[in-house]
C-alpha cells in the first residue's frame, strides 16, 4: 500500500479520501476547515496544517479543490504542495475542475520537480465518490496512468484515457458546458410548457423517457418541478459559472466560438446575481421564468 495525501475535502474530496483509506492506504489529509477531516480522522487518516506537511514524503498526492485560485495556493502557495519533497517519481493528480491553462502551468511545475503528473478530473456524484463509482477523466502519459492504475482503482469504476496531459481538462470542460447548455434549454422549456398550461410532473415524465432525456436533463427536471433547489444542493450555479468560464476561455484559446456555452453562461450569471449563488443549479428556472417578450 502507498502513502497518500488528499488535499481538498469537500463533498466530493471526502468521499475519495474515504476509499483511499478503506483500499488500505496510509492516508494523510489537509483541508482549510479541519472539522471536515473529523471523520475521516475517526477512521485512521492523520491531518496536517498545511498542504506541505500532508505531502513530505508521501508517494502520491491528490486535489481536488474549488478552482484556479484554490489549487494554485494548494501546490504553489508558501506552504504547498510543490514547497516540500515528495517521494521519488511520486504521482500529482490533480482532481479538480481547473482551466486548460493553469493545468498546463502546474503539469510543468510538477514535471520539473521529477512527478509523474495526472489531470484527472472526475464526473459524477457525491454518492458515487463514496462508493468509488467515479469516471475519471484522464491526461497522462500512457506509462504513468498505466503505474496509478491501482490508486484509482480505489476512486473510480472507469478511466477514460483521452490522451496527453491536459486532455482529461479539455474534456472535462466540454462536457460541463455542453451540461450547462442542457440545464438552461431545460429551464427554458418547463417554463414554457408553465405557461402552455401543461402539467410539469407529466412534462418531466414524458422527457425522461424521450430523446432529450440525459442524466442530466432527468434530474434536474425532476428538481425544477418539484422545487428542491434548497436541499441537497448537488452543483452549485457559482461552481457552473465558472466550469463555463474556463470553457470559453479554452474555446478563445483555440481560435473557435461558442455561442451556446456563451447564452448558457449569462443565464447562470444572471441566476447569481438574483442572488441564489449557493443553492443548486437547478433554481435557473427562475431566470427563465422571468423573460418576457418586448
Amino acid at each position: 500500500m502507498a502513502t497518500v495525501a488528499f488535499i481538498g475535502l469537500g463533498n466530493m474530496g471526502v468521499g475519495m479520501a474515504q476509499r483511499l483509506l478503506q483500499a488500505g492506504h496510509d492516508l494523510r489529509v489537509y483541508n482549510r476547515t479541519r472539522s471536515k477531516a473529523a471523520e475521516l480522522e475517526r477512521a485512521g487518516a492523520r491531518y496536517y496544517l498545511t498542504p506541505a506537511q500532508a505531502c513530505t514524503g508521501v508517494d502520491a498526492v491528490f486535489a481536488m479543490t474549488a478552482d484556479d485560485v484554490s489549487s494554485r495556493a494548494t501546490w504553489l502557495g508558501p506552504n504547498g504542495v510543490l514547497t516540500t519533497r515528495l517521494a521519488p517519481h511520486a504521482f500529482a493528480i490533480e482532481c479538480s475542475t481547473l482551466s486548460y491553462k493553469w493545468a498546463m502551468e502546474l503539469a510543468d511545475e510538477a514535471r520539473a520537480q521529477g512527478l509523474r503528473y495526472l489531470d484527472a478530473p472526475v464526473t459524477g456524484l457525491p454518492t458515487a465518490a463514496a462508493a468509488g463509482k467515479l469516471t475519471l477523466l484522464v491526461g497522462a502519459d500512457p506509462a504513468d496512468l498505466d503505474s496509478a492504475r491501482p490508486l484509482l482503482s480505489a476512486l473510480a469504476d472507469r478511466v477514460l484515457h483521452f490522451g496527453a496531459v491536459g486532455s482529461g481538462t479539455a474534456y472535462k470542460l466540454i462536457v460541463n458546458m455542453i451540461g450547462a447548455v442542457q440545464i438552461a434549454s431545460l429551464a427554458e422549456g418547463l417554463a414554457l410548457a408553465e405557461r402552455a398550461g401543461l402539467d410539469l410532473n407529466t412534462v418531466a415524465d414524458a422527457i425522461a423517457s424521450g430523446q432529450a432525456a440525459s442524466p442530466q436533463v432527468v434530474r434536474n427536471a425532476r428538481r425544477m418541478v418539484a422545487d428542491d433547489h434548497e436541499q441537497n444542493v448537488v452543483f452549485t450555479p457559482v461552481l457552473r459559472r465558472k466550469d463555463i468560464g474556463y470553457a470559453l476561455e479554452l474555446a478563445r484559446q483555440l481560435g473557435t466560438r461558442a455561442p451556446f456555452g456563451q447564452v448558457a453562461a449569462e443565464q447562470v450569471q444572471q441566476l447569481i446575481d438574483l442572488g441564489h449563488s449557493s443553492v443548486n443549479e437547478s433554481k435557473i428556472i427562475e431566470v427563465a421564468r422571468l423573460q418576457r417578450t418586448p
